[in-house]
């Protein structure tokens, strides 16, 4: 299958669908235990990606996406370490001899995807590699859906999936979190950083709102504090989970963007 360039008008899709993308309410809590799973195995991810210069939390969604998060499982696509992989990529790693560790495997299938500090990290960058990791087959073949790969679980993805090699349903559903949909939430907690987004200078004044770690129950006061965080998000590099708590990660944001945390948090 031909690849898609990374072009000017891919580049800001994928901007502009990663900076509007919400998790679906009901799938909040899946992805919050898998937001935590990836965050205590950050070392071991780590050990594979400052070996070749990539961000830890690409090869963290790869990893939850082609092996379950399952640390015996070829990284490729998700075969047992015991021997080479079967499915495609087949016969990976070349090199060795079975058992593998999980960490020659890893460093074997970035390798073999030609991935390096020299690849563009960006967030756009970051976005098309977890779509190029997975096959341009629903871009190419069936654009009116956006890969699940990278956004089921969220606004941007309702139904349709490859429900085996080259069979396709438009009533299937993914059962799976898309990669960039934990990008969002690590972002929403200040896990993973894009270098390219800048730090935000104010163009206008925003709401204010009081510093707090509760929702109001209020809700004409919930609905002004998720206005702000509304507002925050507009901002490049601000990616604050849009849900009503003036917590200590909006409070962040607000002083990026003002220079001053929110009224009543204790660090201003």
């Amino acid at each position: 299958m031909p690849g898609v360039p990374l072009s000017e008008n891919l580049r800001r899709e994928y901007e502009n669908l990663f900076n509007t993308c919400t998790t679906r309410p009901d799938c909040t809590k899946v992805v919050e235990a898998l937001v935590a799973k990836l965050q205590a195995n950050k070392a071991r991810y780590q050990s594979v990606s400052e070996a070749i210069g990539i961000p830890w939390s690409f090869v963290a969604v790869i990893h939850n996406m082609e092996a379950g998060l399952n640390f015996s499982r070829h990284l490729h696509n998700g075969d047992p370490l015991a021997a080479r992989t079967v499915q495609v990529p087949a016969g990976r790693p070349k090199t060795g001899n079975p058992p593998f560790t999980w960490a020659e495997s890893a460093g074997d299938a970035l390798a073999m995807k030609g991935l390096s500090a020299a690849t563009d990290w960006s967030l756009a960058g970051t976005l098309y590699q977890l779509e190029r990791y997975n096959g341009w087959g629903y871009r190419l073949r069936h654009p009116h859906v956006l890969s699940p790969y990278l956004w089921s679980f969220s606004n941007h993805y309702t139904s349709g999936k490859y429900v085996a090699d080259g069979t396709w349903s438009d009533s299937a559903v993914s059962k799976q979190c898309g990669a960039a949909v934990l990008l969002r939430r690590m972002a929403e907690n200040g896990q993973v950083e894009f270098a390219d987004q800048p730090a935000p200078l104010p163009k206008s004044k925003p709401l204010v709102v009081r510093h707090s770690m509760k929702k109001s129950k209020d809700a004409a006061i919930a609905a002004r504090v998720e206005e702000l965080q509304r507002w925050l998000n507009t901002f490049p590099g601000i990616f604050v989970k849009e849900d009503g708590v003036p917590g200590d990660r909006t409070s962040e944001a607000y002083k990026k963007v003002t220079g001053s945390y929110l009224p009543g948090d204790p660090r201003g």
